[in-house]
């Protein structure tokens, strides 16, 4: 498997995984693949800076990448700009999904059987592992 940054007409960016880089582009050319914030299929891939490795020379036209500081932006950013649902991610998720309500960014929690029901409707969604902070600690 290899996973793919991709990127849809609309500059909403995600990850796909795929076998091979063919397999990417047989599932693109059928629109099998779907944008999973606006469910555009209009997507092309996009080059990773932490996949790439064109020399064993350190890079030198740039900064190195601060991945904690990167993972601690990444945050700031899902809790400012997706609305917490709880527990009700996979029922906010499905109404989503069927145009009962508008749809827009969640990040809630949901169960193993919850995620499968998902899955089998067509639901695009991402399982992000959200670390203890300090302030987590301190309730």
């Amino acid at each position: 498997m290899i996973a793919f940054d991709l990127e849809c007409s609309n500059g909403h960016m995600f990850e796909g995984w795929f076998n091979n880089t063919a397999s990417f582009e047989e599932q693109r050319d059928k629109k099998m693949i779907s944008c999973p914030f606006c469910d555009d299929t209009d997507i092309k891939k996009v080059i990773s800076p932490v996949a790439m490795k064109t020399s064993s020379r350190p890079v030198t036209d740039g900064p190195p990448i601060d991945y904690e500081k990167l993972a601690k932006e990444m945050m700031k950013y899902i809790h400012n700009h997706f609305d917490d649902v709880g527990a009700d991610f996979a029922k906010e998720a499905l109404k989503m999904h069927y145009g009962v309500t508008e749809k827009k960014n969640i990040k809630g929690s949901a169960t193993s059987e919850e995620e499968k029901l998902l899955k089998e409707e067509g639901i695009h969604y991402f399982k992000i592992p959200v670390p203890k902070t300090e302030e987590d600690d301190k309730n």
